[in-house]
This record gives C-alpha cells, structure tokens and sequence, in this order.
C-alpha cells in the first residue's frame, strides 16, 4: 500500500510565512515521503494563527482527502504554538499512542521531548500527525511511527486485507 498513500504537508511558522526564514521542515518531510514511495498531494506554509491552521485541515481533509496530514512546527511551549490546539478542534478521533510513541522515542534522543505537546488524531479517513518544527526532529519523528501508518491507513480505508496476516492467539495459561 505505501504506492497508494497521499500525503499532505502544512508547515506552520510565522517566520517561514512572512519570508523571514526558510521553511527547512516541509521540504524535508517531502523528500523523506516520496523517498518511501509516498506521493504528496499538497504543500503548505501558514503563519501559527489557531482559525488559519483549522481552517487548513478541515479544507485538506474534507476536499482533498489525504491519507495523511503531517504539521510541522507549533506544537512546544511557545505562546504563539497553537497546533495541537488547532488540531484537536478538528478530529474526530484522538490517536494518542503516535503521539506517545513519537515522544518515548524522542527521550532516547533528548530530554526536549518531554516538552512535546505534539498530538495525533483522525477526521474522516485522514490521519493528522503532529511534528517538530526542526528538520531533524521532525523527520526522526516521523521515522519512529513510519511502519505502523500503512496499517493505520488500511483500517481507516476498512481495506479487506487488513487482517491478512494477523493471527488470533489466545493467552498461554500458566
């Protein structure tokens, strides 16, 4: 299924917005997408204004229908990081073990993480993942849960060969 994935891109910061500095996050996420084969539907850099970046990801869910939105940027301790404040007015279903397992493996790397207020969550069949505003993390991010989105996006879809695979085991009695 990675041939079949479509992806978004929203980079939210209000330096990269105004011209002021190069957005370094969106470009690299799109390199490491399609270097997996993962084909990018869209492209953008907003300023860290919450009604901008719902307005963003209702329209890119609704309209274009990605299989997966990736933010980078705004999700820290910064008064003007609004992301996942952003995002959670627009799921429909928190997904917060991506999330939690983007940050214990962040921890491995650095004890920034725990400042992390990243969350993932889904509207319609469209996955929304928070990232890091830094090139680096926010790819390293996307590495830690990169195996588990294909199987993610085949629920959603309810892809008949889902379960394919997947066997029942019962506990081992002791």
């Amino acid at each position: 299924m990675n041939n079949e994935i479509q992806t978004a891109i929203l980079t939210i910061s209000d330096r990269s917005f105004r011209g002021e500095r190069p957005d370094l996050s969106g470009p690299a996420l799109v390199n490491y997408c399609e270097s997996r084969g993962w084909s990018i539907v869209e492209v953008a850099v907003i300023p860290d204004e919450i009604d901008q970046i719902s307005t963003s990801l209702i329209d890119w869910c609704d309209r274009l229908s990605p299989d997966i939105i990736l933010t980078t940027g705004g999700t820290g301790f910064a008064p003007r990081d609004v992301t996942p404040e952003a995002t959670l007015a627009v799921i429909e279903k928190a997904a917060p073990g991506l999330a939690e397992a983007m940050r214990l493996e962040s921890l491995k790397i650095t004890p920034h993480a725990m400042l992390s207020r990243a969350i993932a969550g889904i509207r319609g069949k469209t996955i929304i993942l928070n990232l890091p505003g830094s090139p680096k993390a926010a790819i390293e991010n996307l590495g830690f849960v990169f195996s588990v989105l294909p199987h993610a996006i085949q629920l959603l879809h309810e892809d008949a060969g889902t379960e394919l695979g997947h066997s029942f085991q019962t506990p081992r009695e002791n």
